[in-house]
């Protein structure tokens, strides 16, 4: 087949969704220089997206922390008088403030209450180093900084320029709560909706973290694709209506497993407004599959989300039968590859809920593809169809779109795309061409429409000429009933210039060993695909949104190989 721009287009059947005046009617016009699709009736700034959905959600719980719950009102009024402190400050419109915390309530009123003034949230990594905290600091030259306990410690250490103002984040948790006779009202600074909103840092595993620059635009856009989905499932495979008496649906709930400053926390927080959820949060500390167990059973939660590896270990869980899970209508997330072997448990553990995957980044807030329903069925090993509003290309190293089904370097493009990384315009220049597509670094093909992801740049191995891609090694293992975990990686070989090394993960109680591993690959795969290396380890290292390190890996394993 020729080469092909996949892009989205309305489903057939849903004209009322998009007609003129509805909720989803669509237009086209420039975005920052290059015609985008875009919700014609959409809000202008995040601002306006908290005090739209306040007024329609009210008293309904937003925020469910172990100490403390804030209803929509409470959040737009705590978010009210946070504003007002930190224009006591000296906050104003562009400057930046920093947050270093865990994911607790003051964290959450402090984003809201930065964005409503139309400030940018720098949102500081909290499993970072004193030095790498030091660095964001210096690339976002935030006007104050917040931490909590532990960043603070951190900060410390960190040796702070003179000029940053530093604050623990309990300074705001007086400010928290309902509404007050002597409320201030929210900012009323203009907001374009090309403004920047939210510095959101790379993982770093490529060299110092760059700092992502999502604009205001881009967190208006976002809910409402992903809410259009939806509706056109209603519209399409309607519900019958409720029997006479029968009790009012529940509200839309799930438990916030990601962290404030990855995007799979910041996208549930926004989200949450436009579907007027309740977002459970659990107590700090590092996620355990035990508590989110509980938590769901304690809140008849609706939706689970989250990466593979956690949906592994609840799946997994020896206790998981004992919780009652039938609340749990919706489950899916994004951050790595879900392997057809996982969507199959997803499946049979919780049948009675839908599945939906995606495959997105920062730099386009979680937006690209999405697969889900039936789809999941036809095509498990893909990473679905191009996402609601979006573009799609597959390029080869000249920049050309390559024909459907070879590989290339995934390129999206829409209105969700990132405005470019703060303070680096070589890297902007570098991750975004002229017209606006974003070269996400990751190899994909797409086959009939659908986008089967490869690898990253960066994990792909050549050996002997021959390129390998470590996610079809590890969908493989995966496959294996005694393998808990697998990860593969690329090591030196003087000739071949790489060898396949694959690092697992075993069950308790296996008896695998390395030639049963082999002998497990090449049943399915080609020769030079079986691993060459078989390492053995009771975890995978993983950063704080639940990737695999695998430079870390790559360096542990290459030199045990040279050690002999």
């Amino acid at each position: 087949m020729a080469a092909t721009t996949w892009i989205w287009e309305p489903p057939a059947g849903a004209d009322v969704l998009f007609a003129p005046g509805a909720p989803f009617e669509i237009t086209t016009e420039p975005v920052l220089g290059v015609e985008c699709k875009v919700f014609k009736n959409r809000l202008g700034n995040i601002r306006e997206v908290l005090t739209a959905f306040t007024a329609r959600h009210g008293d309904l719980p937003n925020l469910v922390f172990p100490d403390i719950t804030l209803t929509f009102n409470d959040v737009q009024a705590s978010t009210a008088r946070v504003a007002a402190w930190f224009a006591e400050r000296g906050v104003v419109k562009g400057d930046r403030v920093a947050f270093a915390s865990a994911n607790v309530a003051s964290y959450v009123v402090g984003w809201w209450a930065t964005l409503a003034s139309g400030a940018i949230v720098s949102s500081l990594n909290g499993w970072w180093t004193p030095a790498e905290l030091l660095h964001g600091i210096e690339l976002s030259k935030p006007r104050l900084v917040f931490a909590d306990g532990p960043r603070m410690k951190r900060l410390l250490e960190a040796g702070l320029p003179d000029d940053v103002e530093v604050h623990d984040l309990s300074e705001l948790d007086h400010l928290l709560g309902p509404a007050r006779a002597d409320d201030p009202a929210l900012p009323t600074v203009a907001i374009d909706e090309d403004d920047p909103a939210v510095l959101l840092f790379t993982s770093g595993t490529t060299g110092r973290p760059k700092a992502a620059c999502l604009s205001h635009r881009n967190f208006v856009h976002f809910p409402s694709a992903a809410t259009l989905a939806g509706a056109v499932g209603a519209v399409l495979a309607p519900q019958p209506a409720p029997a006479a008496g029968a009790p009012a649906p529940k509200q839309p709930s799930s438990i916030m497993v990601g962290p404030l400053f990855h995007v799979s926390g910041v996208v549930p927080l926004i989200t949450a407004h436009y579907t007027g959820s309740k977002l459970v949060f659990p107590p700090v500390g590092s996620w355990s599959e035990t508590t989110h167990l509980e938590l769901t059973q304690e809140h008849s939660v609706g939706g689970w989300s989250a990466v593979p590896t956690q949906f592994w270990r609840l799946l997994e869980h020896p206790d998981f039968d004992k919780y009652d899970t039938s609340s749990v209508t919706v489950v899916g997330g994004g951050g790595a590859t879900y392997s057809p072997e996982l969507l199959r448990l997803m499946a049979k553990k919780l049948p009675q809920a839908r599945l939906g995957v995606g495959y997105g980044m920062s730099e386009t807030l979680g937006s690209g593809s999405r697969l889900g329903g039936i789809a999941i069925n036809e095509w498990p090993a893909s990473v679905g169809t191009v996402e609601a509003m979006c573009e799609l290309e597959i390029r080869d190293e000249s920049d050309n779109v390559v024909d459907d089904g070879e590989v290339g370097e995934i390129c999206i493009r829409g209105a969700v795309v990132f405005l470019g990384y703060w303070d680096n315009p070589e890297a902007s220049a570098k991750a975004l061409d002229e017209h606006r597509w974003y070269r996400t670094g990751d190899y994909g093909r797409i086959a009939d429409g659908v986008l089967y992801l490869e690898s990253r740049m960066r994990d792909m191995i050549i050996r002997g000429g021959e390129n390998i891609y470590p996610i079809e090694i590890e969908h493989r293992l995966e496959e294996h009933p005694e393998v808990a975990e697998a990860a593969v990686v690329g090591v030196p070989h003087h000739q071949l210039g790489q060898e396949v090394a694959a690092v697992i993960v075993l069950k308790p109680g296996s008896t695998l060993d390395a030639d049963g591993v082999k002998t497990w690959v090449s049943e399915e795969l080609a020769r030079y695909k079986v691993p060459t290396h078989v390492i053995f380890r009771d975890a995978l290292p993983y950063n704080a949104t639940g990737k695999v390190l695998k430079h870390e890996l790559e360096a542990d394993i290459t030199a045990e190989l040279a050690a002999g």
